[in-house]
């Protein structure tokens, strides 16, 4: 009987019966028994909500008891420590010999976390090697990303799309295994991990996502969003500081479906942990409200299927997320170098891999896997077992609740409802009939209302700015833990965590059903930028709202105040700026990033994420005419022209309106200047060499105004040409007095004109 009969009737309890001998029966319990009774009262699990330290062996000691009666002899000798060794050897020796042949990577946590990863996707994982992208899924992140070969490894060996020839070209040019996990590259790798702490983070995001589905869709009878999330972190992930944000924010909301393990080796890359990581790990999980598994034997198969049996139990009631503490031996196997800092980020050598083969008992050559170990692996047959099990139970929701199903489909495919863009024109053309002169965070909060009539993915939030960044909406109710698990709101307050926020926001988009879009201020787009650069690589639909994006904020002077950050932004590959300058570019800019392609599992396509820079302070109204609004799609368009122009000036956001005034105090003195809006530079780029040279013609002279740095402008001016910008920090004081100190003005925008004609 192969692992994957074993795990169904570990899983449900049903057996299966062989004709094989008494003595074979007898031989194979007493086997199986003494394993399960071996220190498997070690973990323990301390609530802190009760206090209560509560033993959870003896209950799964006695379970596994009542089914081996019905277990074969062949499954029974499967569950032998030295039928697991084997199994996890597997993964340790392709690590090995895959980080020695790339000459590069890191061999340590594969070869510590194999016996970890092994009864996780051996017994308890729900996943469809055939299907990737089966959406009631198991997630699996593996945080400490650098590890990626134990990923690959359990790729190869499960049964999915990717052949021992890929494992063979490890870290090199364009094979499915580069260095650190990449979505959309490699077939189940669910996110792309390496900046550590913030595939932890993901994966909050995509416990928060199931959570939330499972409110919106089950019904009674019918729970067909039912599925856990599933995390591997190190030492060096729970060192950054991001994942007390996201793990707090877990706790606090009570997500119970995610269970963590903890890689607890005691090594780094400088050497042993305790000199500089000495934090009460367990205790602090404790204190965010997780239930915690202390001490569980990371190398003991047994041990470790009762924490995640005992993990699984507190999923099913509701007790909130759960942190599973293994200890390990990093770069277990290798004689020489394991539980030393030599064996985590370098190859093992060709000596030290001859003799962690001895050690192992592992007599097969490099890349070599025997038969019976790829047939125990196999989890193909299981998986699509699990997955037609769940297409019934759809089939069934979908005949009771047909149009519920139907958007189901929609939102996890990452389409748009059918009518949205016609909709959308609309509310952008009545915007433009409104005429409101009001700040683009207001504009953007009128945007957020009727995009989110009519997006039923849209989920809000913001970093405990909401009554300043308007990413509310009238009516909308917001997402809360309670006694009977997870109220459903559309609108998350994600407490003073930007980049935590940045990071939960890209594990909900990579999950699928939702659109998450999050609220801060500009200046502290900094917190949020490494998860805004993951989310730009990965292609991600993500939308950021920063308001109070320049000096126009006011009193709450230089700290608040934005000069860099526009331009900063703009250096990201595929994060699209918008910087719109009043309620029609605003609710274009909506429009165009919630129409971005959203990325589902493997078929990652041209999107990626925005960032909307929206002032504080009211901005006039422009009026313009249907061609013109249209064009605003662009990036860049001619927002006022004039009759044989003799300079450009192009501007953004708050600075069109100085912009407007200089042409029409040139034109007073007889000098004719078209203005050019450039809300999103990024699209501007992208278009045709024909457009880029309608709007911004060869020979004209150029002026850039921008209340920031004005480096990143002179690709569009020349050296020839002129920036009017802001190339220091700014003052408290009110926003009008701010503009004429730094010399912000209608008259400086129009000398600077002058100067280069």
């Amino acid at each position: 009987m192969n692992i994957n009969a074993r795990d169904k009737v570990l899983g449900d309890g049903r057996s299966q019966s062989e004709d094989v001998s008494v003595a074979d029966v007898a031989a194979a319990l007493v086997a199986a028994i003494s394993r399960l009774t071996h220190k498997i009262a070690a973990p323990t699990c301390k609530v802190a909500a009760g206090g209560k330290i509560q033993s959870f062996a003896n209950h799964v000691v006695a379970r596994r008891f009542r089914l081996l009666a019905g277990l074969s002899c062949e499954c029974l000798m499967s569950l032998s420590p030295a039928h697991d060794s084997s199994m996890a050897n597997a993964i340790r020796a392709l690590a090995m010999d895959a980080v020695q042949q790339a000459n590069s990577g890191h061999p340590g946590a594969p070869m510590g976390m194999a016996d970890i990863a092994t009864v996780l996707w051996t017994r308890h994982l729900r996943h469809n090697p055939a299907d990737s992208t089966w959406a009631d899924r198991d997630r699996f992140v593996l945080s400490n990303g650098h590890g990626s070969m134990l990923l690959y490894a359990l790729l190869h060996l499960s049964g999915y799309d990717l052949p021992i020839d890929e494992l063979k070209n490890f870290r090199q040019l364009h094979s499915r295994t580069p260095g650190h996990p990449e979505v959309g590259i490699t077939q189940g790798v669910e996110t792309t991990t390496g900046p550590l702490g913030q595939g932890l983070s993901n994966a909050v995001g995509m416990a928060l996502a199931e959570a939330l589905l499972a409110q919106e869709f089950n019904r009674p009878g019918h729970a067909v969003i039912d599925h856990c999330t599933y995390a591997f972190v190190g030492d060096g992930c729970l060192m950054e500081g991001i994942s007390h944000e996201a793990s707090s924010l877990a706790g606090t909301l009570k997500l119970s479906k995610l269970i963590v393990f903890y890689d607890d080796n005691g090594i780094s890359i400088d050497g042993e942990v305790k000199n500089w990581f000495a934090d009460d790990t367990p205790g602090r999980f404790e204190g965010y409200g997780w239930n915690v598994l202390r001490h569980v034997d990371g190398h003991d198969a047994a041990a470790l299927d009762a924490a995640m049996v005992q993990a699984r139990q507190f999923a099913a009631e509701g007790r909130g997320p759960t942190l599973v503490c293994c200890r390990t031996v990093i770069g277990k196997g290798a004689p020489n170098m394991a539980g030393t800092e030599k064996v985590h980020g370098s190859p093992l050598g060709k000596d030290e891999i001859a003799a962690a083969r001895v050690a192992l008992d592992w007599p097969y050559g490099p890349f070599e896997i025997p038969a019976d170990i790829y047939r125990d692996w196999d989890g193909k047959p299981r998986g699509q077992s699990l997955q037609d099990a769940w297409q019934q139970r759809f089939d069934a929701y979908a005949e009771a609740f047909p149009a519920q199903a139907a958007e189901l489909r929609r939102r996890l495919a990452g389409d748009l409802p059918a009518g949205f863009a016609e909709q959308a024109q609309a509310f952008i053309g009545a915007t433009a009939a409104r005429a409101e002169t009001v700040a683009s965070r207001k504009a953007s909060q009128l945007a957020i209302t009727a995009f989110a009539e009519l997006l039923p993915e849209l989920l809000g939030g913001s970093a405990d700015l909401t009554g300043s960044n308007y990413t509310d909406w009238k009516g909308v109710t917001p997402v809360r833990a309670t006694e009977q698990g997870l109220q459903f709101g559309r609108h998350i307050n994600y407490g003073v965590r930007e980049f935590g926020m940045a990071a939960i926001m890209n594990g909900v988009a990579l999950h699928g059903g939702y659109l998450p879009f999050g609220g801060t201020f500009l200046t502290f787009s900094d917190y949020s930028r490494n998860a805004l650069r993951m989310a730009a690589l990965m292609k991600q639909r993500v939308v950021h709202v920063f308001t109070h994006d320049s000096i126009g904020l006011g009193e709450d002077g230089p700290t608040h105040q934005s000069v860099e950050h526009a331009a900063s932004l703009r250096l990201i590959p595929n994060l699209h700026v918008w910087r719109p300058c009043d309620t029609t570019e605003t609710a274009l800019a909506w429009m165009a990033a919630v129409q971005r392609p959203a990325s589902v599992g493997l078929k990652v396509r041209e999107g990626g994420p925005s960032a909307l820079l929206l002032s504080r302070q009211n901005l006039p109204f422009v009026e313009r005419d249907a061609q013109t609004i249209a064009a605003i799609a662009r990036g860049a368009y001619v927002l006022r022209d004039a009759i044989e122009p003799r300079a450009v000036i192009i501007a953004t956001g708050s600075e069109v309106g100085l912009a407007l005034g200089a042409q029409e105090q040139l034109a007073a003195r007889g000098v004719a200047v078209r203005v050019v809006s450039m809300p999103c530079a990024e699209v501007f780029d992208a278009q045709d060499a024909a457009w880029r040279a309608a709007v911004l013609p060869k020979g004209l002279p150029r002026v850039a105004v921008e209340a920031g740095v004005t480096a990143g402008w002179y690709k569009y001016v020349g050296l020839d040409g002129a920036v009017v910008g802001l190339d220091t920090f700014g003052e408290s004081a009110p926003a009008g007095v701010l503009f004429k100190h730094f010399e912000l003005t209608v008259e400086r925008v129009a000398a600077a004109v002058e100067r280069i004609l």
